[in-house]
């Protein structure tokens, strides 16, 4: 297994202090939030994505790519009828697309429920419709630069749009690129009616990234999720991607976090 972390879980850390913590646990992939940055993508010029870049790699990490693509964001809508709002989230998608590959990641998780949500009067089939023509208008970016974006489905109390990896699928389908593929997160897949072992295999030939958490916000094995056969099915399929810690909630503390999560993946990993 490569196991990463999600940056935003360091809250007000300095990179290079949380870079280095993750590197001394064994985490060997950071996964950046856009709006961990301290400054709009547009104004992240070449000098910042170089400066990051090189901090990454002096932690002895490599980059994984991006999430939260859309979060505390405006003005972009995924599942919009307005074809400038959709335009110009396209545009953005292909912006991140390029930070992405400057900063060496390889992989953007689409997830930002409050930016794709059922708009009034549009039902879910015809939001996929305005979705892939969205993301459609992102992907020649997206394939020049060799960048995946991975399209991640979400529980039903998280938003209405895209709820399970099946949907995942056909969205990506819709788009028919190379470049598009599917995110698996543990919490989503918690609320799928199949259990998330099956899931992982029915989804096999389109996985490009994972990630570990628990429905109750916080890390793996830090909630009632077991996560022997979630493992085994990633092993059973051949999946060679990153396994991503993401959680949503800090009352232990960072260093509880990482320390537990990394602690239980490497013994679920060993039984499995």
């Amino acid at each position: 297994m490569k196991y990463a972390i999600c940056n935003e879980t360091f809250q007000d850390w300095p990179f290079p202090k949380a870079f280095a913590y993750a590197r001394s646990l064994g985490y060997t992939g950071i996964e950046i939030a856009p709006f961990t940055l301290g400054k709009p993508v547009a104004d992240f010029g070449a000098e910042d994505r170089a400066a990051l870049r090189g901090q990454i790699a002096e932690a002895g990490l490599e980059c994984v790519g991006l999430h939260w693509l859309l979060a505390k964001t405006e003005g972009f809508y995924l599942t919009t009828p307005d074809e400038a709002v959709r335009e110009r989230t396209g545009a953005y998608l292909a912006e991140l697309a390029r930070l992405c590959a400057d900063l060496g990641g390889a992989v953007m998780v689409l997830g930002s429920p409050q930016q794709r949500n059922l708009l009034p009067g549009i039902d879910h089939p015809q939001a996929m419709d305005y979705a892939a023509d969205t993301i459609r208008r992102a992907m020649p970016v997206l394939e020049e630069r060799g960048v995946t974006l991975a399209l991640e489905p979400l529980a039903p109390s998280e938003g209405d749009f895209l709820n399970t990896a099946a949907l995942g699928i056909e969205l990506a389908e819709k788009v028919d690129s190379p470049n598009c593929r599917l995110h698996l997160d543990v919490k989503a897949m918690s609320s799928e009616a199949i259990p998330i072992d099956q899931v992982i295999r029915d989804s096999r030939d389109w996985i490009a990234h994972f990630h570990a958490n628990d429905p109750n916000l916080l890390g793996p094995g830090m909630g009632e999720v077991v996560f022997d056969p979630i493992f085994a099915a990633l092993k059973e399929i051949g999946y060679d991607g990153w396994v991503s810690v993401e959680v949503f909630r800090y009352e232990p503390g960072i260093e509880a976090i990482c320390e537990e999560s990394m602690r239980y993946m490497r013994e679920v990993e060993a039984r499995v």
